[in-house]
């Protein structure tokens, strides 16, 4: 059986951690990646840029996948040896209660559970309502505060990581992860640059792993001044909605039906030229491709596309399903699909295409 390189990509990218503000291990890896086959700088808030030239210098097509993934914060230490948080990015109380986390110390990993009372305990009211975030703990297992702040090293400020390691589930073609958003968006950065190194594209391109998009697309604003990209592509995960539940209204993407095009959220609308491009591209390459709505929530796109005098910009993810929670599941042709589409849609950007995007 020939070793699957993607699957081993997918499953290192993911449980590598790297929490908002926190990603230094995400970008060693993605410096691990592509070294030797890409010019590598960073912004000075970390953000990682991997510089892929083509026959021309420019356009300059910027590939931004976000490094960090939601988690926590220490905020305090009771004396009891309890650790109480901060979130770092969006949650909703009720999908973190009893889950297991990673507290990343200057004496190694600390691993707890987010406590939570036994259903035999609670009363009618308890029962009734969600528990608010403030009400919530780690329990690392100490018997106090000196324990947990001497002999486990945890101290406020240092990030919590969602403990969920990467697991194909049975059909084979489903993955289970935590920080598909946005690992899976880095990913596809490195998978594309990787397909085109003995291959032509009329362009540069700029893989770019940026830094805390989850508390306001901050890396995104830092790299895209430092790059000044002709054309910006944030790759990320979309919202499936193919569950007990889900509407239409709220979400129209599907797993294993292809990629997914935003043709709007509430920080971009993407450049129609740019978006009509990427149709006739997947139509042109036989690729599925999904569109789909985000009335809530932002991108790195969100940012890229002000830069400067505006950046001909579009969204493209591949679809997941519970995206902001602990674990997240993707399909494996909708990734592969994107992949392809990318690097087709990279193909065509010479400088007169780009020009008429404008």
């Amino acid at each position: 059986m020939s070793e699957d390189k993607t699957l081993e990509l997918l499953k290192e990218i993911t449980d590598v951690p790297g929490v908002s503000g926190y990603e230094g291990e995400v970008k060693e890896f993605i410096k691990k990646q592509l070294t030797g086959i890409t010019e590598i700088e960073y912004d000075n808030l970390g953000s990682i840029i991997c510089k892929k030239a083509g026959t021309s210098d420019k356009p300059k097509i910027m590939l931004a996948g976000h490094m960090d993934e939601i988690g926590f914060m220490v905020k305090l230490i009771t004396d009891e040896g309890f650790i109480k948080f901060s979130p770092l990015g969006g949650w909703w109380n009720q999908v973190m209660l009893a889950q297991r986390v990673v507290i990343k110390t200057s004496k190694g990993d600390v691993h707890g559970i987010i406590g939570s009372k036994p259903p035999h305990i609670l009363s009618d009211d308890e029962r009734n309502k969600v528990v608010d975030r403030k009400d919530m703990f780690i329990d690392v297992g100490a018997v106090d505060a000196k324990q947990v702040k001497e002999e486990f090293g945890i101290r406020p400020g240092d990030p919590i990581i969602p403990f969920s390691p990467f697991q194909v589930l049975n059909n084979g073609k489903t993955y289970l992860a935590k920080a598909w958003d946005d690992r899976i968006g880095c990913a596809l950065f490195i998978d594309v640059i990787n397909n085109l190194v003995n291959d032509t594209h009329p362009n540069t391109i700029y893989g770019v792993g940026t830094v805390q998009e989850e508390v306001g697309l901050r890396g995104a604003r830092t790299s895209a001044w430092t790059i000044q990209p002709d054309v910006g592509i944030a790759l990320e995960v979309g919202i499936a909605s193919d569950v007990p539940g889900g509407k239409k209204e709220e979400s129209m993407q599907l797993l294993g039906k292809g990629p997914a095009v935003l043709l709007y959220d509430s920080g971009m609308i993407p450049n129609l030229k740019l978006r009509d491009l990427v149709a006739d591209v997947a139509k042109e390459n036989e690729i599925p491709l999904q569109f789909d709505i985000m009335e809530r929530g932002a991108t790195d796109g969100g940012a890229i596309h002000v830069n400067m005098r505006g950046v001909p910009s579009v969204v493209i993810g591949v679809p997941c399903r519970y995206i902001h929670s602990h674990s997240g599941i993707i399909h494996r042709d909708d990734y592969d699909s994107t992949v392809k589409l990318l690097i087709a849609l990279v193909k065509k950007l010479d400088t007169v295409t780009v020009e008429g995007l404008k």
